[in-house]
């Protein structure tokens, strides 16, 4: 049984700051590590629950977060970008679930470092009306595969939308939201051992989740940080614009859209 472990930072117990996320200062060193100690707890509870193979996806920023040398030797890991399916590379290759771990609210919602993709680009994303967030999208590229969601971790508000997507789903709180930057959280030692316990609880009781998917065609809506953003992704002669910061356009299936938005995300940092 093969099992993927999708990580990213701003859901890491510990971590409420920018400064904690952006690569190039002593917050992100710390932080980093301790994202990697919640990926290992995430590691051992898959094996614990007897796995056979784990795969583990750097899934913030660069995608190049976790030091290899501090990952548990057991696991492998997928670094590095751009790649297709980003923060789920590893669900087409057989995996019996994925669990988020580290994982954060979407943009304009109330949890810390609330974001959705890419902060500066995007303000909401809608896919066939629903607004979703990180966990959202991937979730359902995830479904796109046969994959389930089978475990999250994060802060209250990231469990409070996530779990309505996925209710078979287990749930690690690691943190309680009071801020944009600021909250009450476990210690690292406490949210690793949690995080363990749940992925070793959601793997043993995997056969309760289904995986979900968005059928096609997926009409995604997009509103921009500013209007120039839009001016820009609008390039892209298959777009639409609604208005001065809204666009739209139609993709055959889920795994077309996610690329799509992926692109414009790329795309985004002309403006920077």
């Amino acid at each position: 049984m093969k099992i993927l472990i999708s990580v990213d930072i701003e859901g890491v117990a510990g971590v409420y700051h920018s400064e904690q996320v952006r690569p190039g200062n002593p917050e992100f060193e710390r932080a980093r590590r301790l994202m990697t100690a919640e990926a290992n707890a995430a590691i051992c509870g898959a094996f614990d629950a007897g796995a056979s193979e784990v795969l583990v996806n750097d899934s913030h920023g660069g995608f190049r977060n976790m030091p290899p040398d501090l990952l548990d030797e057991r696991a492998q890991v997928i670094q590095g970008k751009p790649r297709y399916l980003s923060m789920v590379s590893g669900v087409e290759l057989g995996v019996a679930g994925v669990c988020l771990v580290g994982y954060h609210s979407r943009a304009q919602g109330r949890g810390i470092l609330a974001h959705t993709i890419n902060s500066f680009a995007f303000a909401r994303v809608k896919l066939n009306g629903m607004e979703l967030g990180e966990a959202g999208i991937y979730g359902a590229l995830a479904g796109a595969y046969g994959v389930p969601v089978l475990m999250g971790s994060g802060d209250d508000a990231f469990i409070e939308e996530t779990r309505l997507l996925f209710p078979q789903a287990v749930y690690v709180q690691t943190k309680r939201a009071t801020g944009q930057g600021s909250g009450i959280s476990l210690s690292p030692a406490l949210a690793c051992s949690a995080i363990r316990t749940g992925v070793a609880q959601a793997v043993l009781q995997r056969a309760a989740c289904a995986p979900w998917q968005i059928e096609g065609p997926v009409q995604v809506e997009i509103q921009t940080q500013t209007p120039a953003l839009a001016d820009l992704f609008c390039q892209w002669p298959t777009l639409a614009r609604v208005d001065g910061d809204l666009l739209q356009f139609t993709a055959p299936d889920t795994e077309s859209a996610v690329r799509m938005i992926n692109c414009l995300s790329a795309m985004s940092s002309m403006l920077r």
